[in-house]
């Protein structure tokens, strides 16, 4: 496990499949400039994703070779796939950057609160579920993979009221916006506006 410095943060995007969350973690990133640490996968890749950028898809079989070596500081088994962040992953985007950002289930972003402590800052992002229903059929998704998703929308759900900040997303630039803004703060870079 990484043992992380003083101002290192872990920032993690979680909420329910659909709610927009990759899209969202992934402006705010690049907005501010915060390196994104990718999870391990072994499903095969949704339309629209690609492997390096949005997971790196691997077999079952290396996935539990890494297991076994104890290469995952975070894993977890959802709708009979396996995610999982390696500690090498971690450990160097800390060395390229103060802080980082995950875009996890709820389930792995408490073990990530759980080994890190105030280091992580979890940044629910939801929609009602026929907005996230809508978004994963926009999205080609097949209608096994949103039944699957769906089923554990209501606990999903229940995990805003333990999370650090929480953002309803229907206006994607306005969510951006205020996470930005609310994430400035806790980079503390003192950015000065100039005209």
């Amino acid at each position: 496990m990484v043992e992380l410095k003083d101002r290192e943060l872990i920032f993690v995007f979680t909420g329910p499949d659909g709610s927009g969350r990759k899209t969202i973690a992934d402006s705010v990133g690049s907005t501010l400039g915060i390196s994104k640490v990718l999870s391990y996968a072994t499903r095969k890749p949704r339309p629209g994703e690609a492997n390096g950028q949005d997971y790196h898809f691997i077999s079952s079989e290396l996935y539990e070779q890494f297991h076994a070596g104890g290469e995952f500081v975070e894993s977890v088994t959802i709708n009979n796939n396996q995610y999982g962040l390696r500690d090498k992953d971690v450990a160097q985007s800390f060395e390229n950057n103060g802080c980082i950002y995950l875009i996890l289930n709820p389930e792995g972003a408490e073990i990530l609160k759980r080994m890190y402590g105030d280091h992580v800052i979890r940044l629910f992002i939801y929609a009602d579920r026929n907005t996230v229903e809508k978004r994963q059929r926009d999205e080609g998704l097949s209608e096994e993979v949103i039944a699957a998703h769906l089923s554990h929308y209501e606990s999903d759900m229940d995990y805003q009221s333990q999370c650090e900040h929480a953002y309803e997303n229907y206006d994607l630039a306005h969510t951006i916006f205020d996470i930005s803004n609310r994430l400035e703060g806790y980079l503390k870079r003192n950015l000065v506006e100039r005209d």
